[in-house]
């Protein structure tokens, strides 16, 4: 059954065929916002987003190959290596993201998976960015079942590992790691308990194709993934990809649109790329039911727009942020109390060290 209008029902699915896809993602444009806003309005509030901030809290020389990132210290593309940023450092910053309305703050480190020693560490940034009040979400790499289960008692949220392109168009991109490891670290982290948080990068000189086949392979996950971070490539100077041809923006929706209908219940991330879009395809995309964006000047390491041109558009289009309560979130600590208490006294229920790579 390939037909478009048989197979938009609003049901997760996890058995969807490259063929369904395509026949959704190829439906006539107006259609094909028409059911995505559909869905999207039977699930969510259409005119709230949720907002995230992201920070690298360990920046460059990432031993993975990943053709795209600027952090692989494979490429030369003039970033410089960071060490482990202090727990007091990070807290600061998870504050002042607060401060500008997120509800969610993500924490990336260029790694292929963590060491003991920093990640003991950043069990303890995530127990201090929980005492905001904030939900919370880390990149870390690859993951075993021992270190999945670690942070979820340390109160982490979400786990995000993207897997990045179709399995047939991974080869072309990254070499280092296989999509059977991310598969695994993604299990691990739903067997943890904790909420996965796993999308894609598009305009990566892929086919259609491959956009049908990560489509499809998210939505076939055991489980949906709770969060589904839709990229725009940012091409970056000294990386493989540095001079790949422009997405065009239409194609870019269309993928929205359809992560929103085969994935319902998914909160779908107008996640990078968004500083080269306009403000109208940006509106389309939150038609086509993106409901989630990363707010701040960065990305990790790539431009973003500011909180003050996502408060202009959010106004011109009605949208408000997301509102979240965290619950058993212990009490903030100050940030005179984290510097004074940086090494290794107890604030507020959290045990605070600074450490460096």
């Amino acid at each position: 059954m390939n037909n478009p209008q048989q197979l938009i029902t609003g049901k997760v699915r996890n058995d969807w065929t490259i063929e369904q896809v395509k026949s959704i993602f190829t439906m006539p444009f107006n259609d094909l916002l028409f059911h995505a806003q559909t869905i999207h309005r039977q699930n969510f509030n259409p005119n709230e987003v949720q907002t995230s901030t992201l920070l690298s809290i360990k920046t460059g020389a990432c031993p993975e190959d990943c053709a795209y990132c600027p952090q692989s210290g494979h490429y030369n593309t003039g970033l410089s290596k960071e060490q482990l940023m202090a727990i007091d450092e990070v807290l600061d910053n998870a504050r002042k993201a607060k401060q500008t309305g997120a509800t969610r703050f993500c924490m990336g480190a260029a790694w292929r998976s963590p060491r003991t020693k920093d990640f003991d560490v950043v069990l303890e940034m995530i127990k201090g960015v929980k005492s905001l009040g904030l939900e919370t979400c880390v990149t870390l790499g690859m993951l075993n079942d021992d270190q999945a289960d670690k942070l979820k008692q340390a109160g982490l949220d979400y786990y995000n590992h993207n897997l990045d392109t179709s399995q047939d168009y991974y080869d072309q991109i990254i070499t280092t790691r296989t999509y059977k490891d991310r598969l695994v670290t993604l299990q691990n982290v739903r067997d943890a308990g904790i909420n996965v948080c796993s999308g894609g990068i598009i305009g990566m000189g892929e086919e259609v194709q491959d956009r049908y086949g990560l489509l499809m392979e998210l939505a076939n996950l055991p489980e949906q993934p709770q969060s589904v971070p839709i990229n725009m490539l940012v091409a970056v100077a000294g990386t493989p990809l540095e001079n790949v041809e422009k997405l065009d923006h239409i194609e870019f929706i269309r993928t929205i649109a359809t992560a929103r209908i085969i994935m319902p219940k998914s909160y779908v991330r107008l996640s990078a790329g968004r500083e080269d879009m306009s403000e109208e395809t940006q509106a389309l995309c939150f038609f086509a039911g993106a409901n989630s964006i990363f707010h701040g000047e960065k990305l990790l390491t790539t431009a973003n727009p500011d909180e003050n041109a996502d408060q202009q558009l959010f106004d011109k289009l009605g949208i408000k942020p997301e509102v979240r309560e965290v619950s058993d979130a212990p009490q903030d600590p100050s940030v005179a109390d984290v510097v004074n208490a940086a090494n290794a006294d107890s604030v507020g229920g959290v045990k605070f060290t600074n450490a460096a790579v």
